[in-house]
């Protein structure tokens, strides 16, 4: 069924402030939750940080008091529902266990975005960035392993393959090779500016944790993993938000915060297989709802456009989480030697590339390499989970042992 948030009114502004009591919200259960309900709050998690800090950066650059004023009325209840929506990860989960959980995101989202996305430039894009967080994904469970004797299949469950990606040691790339070319907002499709504000803001989000968690770790291999994912984190922000037309005004990018939220709180709330979680996506799009309409108005107003110029005239069809294994097996067979070259892809290392990887790794194996080195030693083996078949890259594949 259509469904136009342009139509629909949700909850008055001055009903959505929520007392302490409403706000405390069990946790879920990490041992019995289904792994995508944790991947749709940690998503939610990251577009409601977003949302908090465009609208910060906004009443930074605006001098009109009464707009400031409204921003903030709206910005403390998405402050609110960030704290709703974080909060849902138990405090019994360890920061590797919600690592893990970070990385099945990146994975199985840009997956799922990869696949929809109907510009071929775009796509490419995000076929590009998920087989390094999908790399990511193996060295954290490695590490997990090492560290907490555990294993990653009691997170992903076997909805996302456990083996490497493109080597992490190859993501380092000289900063101005992660600037790709931006949409042209008049002319691309408005699922496209759903997808290319999602995807930045999950991986902002999985920056944001990387960089304040990792020196909490004692173990100078954990320090050292987070501190290289945690750059590498970096190049994805730079990645994907240059994928967004800097001539779409402050109110423009206003509208498609919001109607980006209503759009994932209705995609989330439509396949939600726990109720009580459910009924936290239904509440809060309710509440977008009338955050969208504060927008439109302030459109409108300060920009002298209908916001109906802009946005889809309906949701698209709904963001889903599922596993993609055949697909990024698809991507580790025919995109795994790429690297960046300006705004382009090539196959062939080149001199910036090459001159970074230098510079950074100083002769040395970087601690994404001794992960690796360091779990065989202790274990005679890597970790893996391979389902669907051993790896479809035969430099890839596991020397000396099965996978887990």
């Amino acid at each position: 069924m259509s469904f136009n948030p342009l139509e629909q009114r949700g909850i008055p502004l001055d009903r959505q402030l929520r007392n302490w009591r409403e706000l405390n919200v069990k946790p879920i259960d990490p041992d019995h939750c289904d792994p995508y309900t944790r991947c749709r709050i940690i998503t939610m998690n990251g577009i409601e940080v977003e949302a908090i800090m465009f609208s910060h950066q906004l009443a930074r650059h605006t001098k009109d008091p009464e707009v400031k004023r409204l921003l903030a009325r709206t910005r403390y209840i998405e402050a609110q529902q960030q704290k709703v929506v974080n909060w849902l990860l138990p405090g019994v989960s360890s920061v590797l266990e919600t690592t893990i959980a970070y990385e099945q995101v990146a994975v199985d989202l840009t997956a799922w975005v990869a696949r929809m996305e109907p510009d071929p430039y775009l796509k490419q894009a995000y076929q590009f960035g998920v087989l390094e967080d999908f790399d990511h994904l193996y060295r954290y469970a490695n590490l997990y392993e090492m560290i907490e004797h555990r294993k990653a299949d009691a997170i992903v469950d076997g909805l996302t393959e456990v083996m490497p990606g493109r080597p992490t040691r190859f993501h380092h790339r000289n900063p101005v090779d992660n600037v790709r070319d931006p949409y042209v907002k008049d002319e691309t499709n408005p699922l496209s500016k759903l997808h290319a504000l999602t995807i930045m803001s999950a991986e902002q989000q999985t920056m944001n944790f990387y960089m304040n968690t990792g020196p909490t770790y004692m173990e100078p291999i954990a320090r050292q993993l987070y501190q290289e994912i945690g750059l590498i984190e970096e190049e994805h922000v730079t990645h994907y938000e240059s994928l967004v037309d800097p001539g779409e005004t402050w109110w423009e990018q206003l509208v498609n915060h919001e109607y980006n939220e209503c759009y994932l709180y209705h995609s989330f709330m439509e396949q939600e297989s726990d109720p009580r979680v459910k009924a936290i996506w239904e509440l809060h799009l309710n509440m977008e709802l009338e955050h969208l309409h504060v927008a439109c108005d302030l459109m409108r107003r300060h920009d002298g456009r209908d916001p109906e110029s802009v946005l889809a005239p309906e949701l698209p069809n709904v963001l889903t989480f599922e596993p993609n294994k055949a697909y990024l097996r698809e991507l580790l067979d025919t995109q795994m030697d790429l690297t960046t070259l300006g705004a382009g892809y090539v196959r062939d290392a080149h001199e910036r590339f090459e001159k970074m990887q230098e510079d950074i790794h100083g002769g040395e194996a970087p601690p994404s390499d001794r992960v690796i080195v360091e779990h065989d030693a202790m274990f005679g083996r890597e970790y893996r989970v391979e389902t669907e078949g051993e790896h479809p890259d035969p430099s890839q594949r596991e020397k000396g042992g099965a996978g887990a």
